[in-house]
């Protein structure tokens, strides 16, 4: 059987996506199961057994059309017996339409059913502890009725090599081996995805105050000037244990580097969800634009936790919409002041440390 998984969205998507790949592996030994991904986000699937082939969807497939075609021809002419569109938007229903499949799954949406041999109801609310972004992939698994017990956690694969390095990393910026080390999530993807810097300036000194630990940050260079700007507000105890250069470079040193830490704290993003499938910790710090029970994954109260303004002021959103939010997003993030999730992260800090 020839197995074809779509979905063409971000890393955090991608890696939770693969937990169709690899229960579809425990149910299919046998059978040839690729996926149909971003270029950008190959990297949280290398090493992955339960994928035989990464499909590349590039910029060019967009930008036009003959490309696109070809792309899905070139699928067409695989022959795949069954395809399980996670990403279910108008890219991939032509790939769907055009596949000649026996049997396609996807999320059950107005006007595209005739697409799909199986469609699903799209889930308003978590029933579990695991968060509507895993809840609804593992939906898509359902009409295939497998005989096996799910598991449902995305994994990442780091090999020795890759493990090697990131402490040959520490080694070289002379990370103290007598404490644990906190990788913060410093900035998200996009401003109205990122605490205020001067609030998460006070996050990192009340860790560094409240625990002997090691900091690193996670950031690319192009965000250093922001970086610096929150190292910079950071008390100089603080300071003292911030190892600032120290980087990953390319996403596979970041998951190695993220490998060989304990916990992660900070704005919730692909970095959040790498270090959740590496079994780390994880405490979330959400954006008021962001719904929160899709993305707060794994949610148990002690080994992962999220925080969010709705928890604290829920009068701030009540009968706002998401457009309406993210339009006021920056002016909500200042009245999440730290000070009011203080108690939950120090319980956090407690708990895993």
């Amino acid at each position: 059987m020839k197995i074809l998984v779509i979905q063409q969205k971000m890393i955090g998507d991608v890696l939770v996506s693969s937990v169709i790949c690899n229960n579809l592996r425990k149910a299919y030994p046998d059978a040839q199961i690729d996926y149909l991904v971003y270029e950008s986000t190959i990297p949280v699937l290398e090493g992955n057994p339960n994928i035989d082939n990464v499909l590349l969807f590039q910029e060019k497939h967009r930008k036009s059309k003959r490309e696109f075609l070809n792309l899905a021809l070139e699928i067409r002419r695989i022959k795949y017996d069954l395809i399980i569109d996670a990403y279910s938007k108008l890219e991939s229903w032509l790939i769907v339409l055009l596949s000649g499949a026996k049997r396609k799954i996807s999320y059950k949406k107005p006007g595209r059913t005739f697409l799909y041999t199986d469609n699903v109801p799209f889930a308003e609310f978590p029933e579990t502890n695991l968060g509507l972004a895993i809840e609804r992939r593992l939906s898509l698994l359902q009409p295939l009725d497998l005989k096996i017990e799910i598991d449902p956690f995305p994994k990442l694969f780091v090999t020795e090599k890759e493990n090697k390095q990131a402490l040959a990393l520490f080694e070289h910026h002379q990370v103290r081996k007598d404490r644990k080390t906190v990788m913060i999530s410093l900035l998200g993807s996009e401003n109205l995805k990122t605490y205020p810097l001067e609030y998460m300036a006070k996050v990192v000194d009340f860790i560094a105050d409240s625990q002997d630990v090691n900091i690193l940050f996670n950031y690319f260079p192009k965000q250093i000037k922001d970086a610096k700007i929150i190292f910079d507000a950071c008390k100089p105890s603080t300071q003292e244990k911030i190892y600032f250069d120290l980087l990953g470079g390319e996403l596979r040193g970041f998951i190695a580097l993220m490998n060989n830490c304990d916990l992660i704290i900070g704005n919730d993003g692909g970095a959040i969800n790498m270090a959740k499938a590496l079994e780390k910790p994880s405490f979330i710090i959400f954006s008021p634009w962001i719904e929160k029970k899709i993305w707060a994954t794994l949610e148990d109260g002690l080994k992962h936790i999220s925080v969010h303004l709705n928890d604290f002021k829920p009068e701030l959103l009540a009968s706002k919409t998401e457009k309406e939010l993210k339009k006021n997003a920056l002016s909500l993030y200042q009245e999440f002041e730290p000070e009011l999730f203080k108690d939950k992260m120090e319980l956090f800090l407690k708990q895993n440390l």
